[in-house]
C-alpha cells in the first residue's frame, strides 16, 4: 500500500524515501489540489503558515493519519484535530533559540539598551549606570523544555531562579504559590503554553503585585497577559516589559505598546534562530523513520 507525505521542500531534503512513498513538497498547502490534500497520510505543516487557515487545511486532509507541526506550540492546531488523528509538535527544536531571546530581552531591559541604541543613532557618546542580571531574582513561570533551557542560562549569570509550573515538584513551585512569589522577583519571565489556565494569567492584580523597577519578560503567548492592564501599569513607569509576543498579534502600528518608553518589543522571533533549520529537519527525519517503520512517534500531543 502506497503512503503519501506532504512536507516543505527543505524538510524532506536529504531524506531517502522508500519507493512506495509518494512525497509532495509544499510550503503552502493552499497551492495544492483538494485531491492531493485528501490523499495525504502524513502532513508536516508549513512553518510560516499558508494561504489556507489551519482549520481550512485540516478540513481538507480527510484521510490524514499524522499531522506534525514545526513549532513547539500547538494551540492553533489542536482545536481542529479530527478524532483518531495523531498530532505531534516540535518540542525541543526551539529550546535554545527561544531561551536565548528570553535572556537577551531581560538583559536589554535591565541594561537599558534602547538608550544606547538611541545614543548611537544620535552619534552621542553616553555613559550611564544600569542594572545587572547578576544577583537578580528571576521568577520563571513555565518549566517545560524552554523553561529549563532558560534556567540553565540564567544560572550562568548568577541569578536566583525560582521555577513555577502548574504542579509543584522537586524545586519547582506551583502556580498557586505565585501570589507570594511575585513581589520578590526582579524579573518575571513567562514561558507557559497557551491554555485555559494561562489565558490572562498576568492580569491587573498580578501586575500590581510586581515590585517596583521589576521587568516582565514574555516569550510565551500574548494572551497570557491582559494587554489593557499591562499598558495601564506600564504608563505609571513603575515596571518595564520586554515582549516577544503580544495580544493582538501582529501588533497594530497605532497600538500604545509601541510608543511606551519602558517597553522592548520583538516580533515573535523567539524560535527564529539559525539552528532551527537543521534541528527541525533532523527531528522530522526521525519522525519519518519511526512512522515508516510502524513505530510510535515522538512528541505526541493527541492521537
Amino acid at each position: 500500500m502506497s503512503r503519501h507525505i506532504i512536507a516543505p521542500d527543505w524538510v524532506v531534503a536529504g531524506y531517502e524515501f522508500p519507493a512506495d512513498v509518494q512525497v509532495t513538497e509544499s510550503d503552502d498547502l493552499g497551492e495544492l489540489s483538494k485531491d492531493t490534500l485528501a490523499g495525504a497520510d502524513f502532513v508536516v505543516l508549513p512553518y510560516e503558515g499558508s494561504s489556507l487557515t489551519i482549520e481550512e487545511a485540516i478540513a481538507r486532509l480527510t484521510n490524514v493519519k499524522v499531522i506534525q507541526t514545526l513549532t513547539a506550540g500547538f494551540d492553533n492546531v489542536q482545536p481542529f484535530m479530527p478524532t483518531g488523528v495523531t498530532l505531534c509538535n516540535a518540542a525541543g527544536v526551539h529550546d535554545d533559540a527561544t531561551s536565548e531571546l528570553a535572556v537577551l530581552l531581560t538583559l536589554s531591559a535591565l541594561r537599558n539598551m534602547p538608550r544606547s541604541f538611541k545614543a548611537q543613532q544620535d552619534h552621542h557618546w553616553e555613559t550611564y549606570f544600569a542594572r545587572s542580571l547578576a544577583d537578580k531574582t528571576v521568577l520563571l513561570i513555565g518549566y517545560g523544555n524552554v523553561g529549563k533551557a532558560a534556567e540553565k542560562r540564567l544560572l550562568g549569570f548568577g541569578c536566583k531562579v525560582i521555577p513555577v509550573a502548574r504542579t509543584a515538584r522537586d524545586h519547582v513551585h506551583a502556580f498557586t504559590d505565585l501570589p507570594s512569589l511575585i513581589p520578590s522577583a526582579d524579573v518575571v519571565m513567562l514561558i507557559v503554553p497557551n491554555n485555559a489556565g494561562t489565558v490572562n494569567m498576568v492580569d491587573a492584580k498580578f501586575l500590581a503585585s510586581m515590585k517596583d523597577d521589576s521587568v516582565l519578560v514574555n516569550v510565551a503567548r500574548g494572551v497570557v497577559v491582559d494587554t489593557q492592564a499591562l499598558v495601564a501599569e506600564l504608563k505609571t513607569g513603575r515596571i518595564s516589559a520586554a515582549l516577544d509576543v503580544t495580544e493582538p498579534e501582529p501588533l497594530p502600528a497605532d497600538h500604545p505598546l509601541w510608543s511606551l518608553p519602558n517597553v522592548i518589543i520583538t516580533s515573535h522571533n523567539g524560535g527564529e534562530g539559525d539552528v532551527f533549520w537543521d534541528r527541525a529537519r533532523t527531528r522530522i527525519h526521525s519522525q519519518f523513520d519511526l512512522w515508516l517503520a510502524g513505530k510510535p512517534l515522538e512528541c505526541v500531543i493527541t492521537e
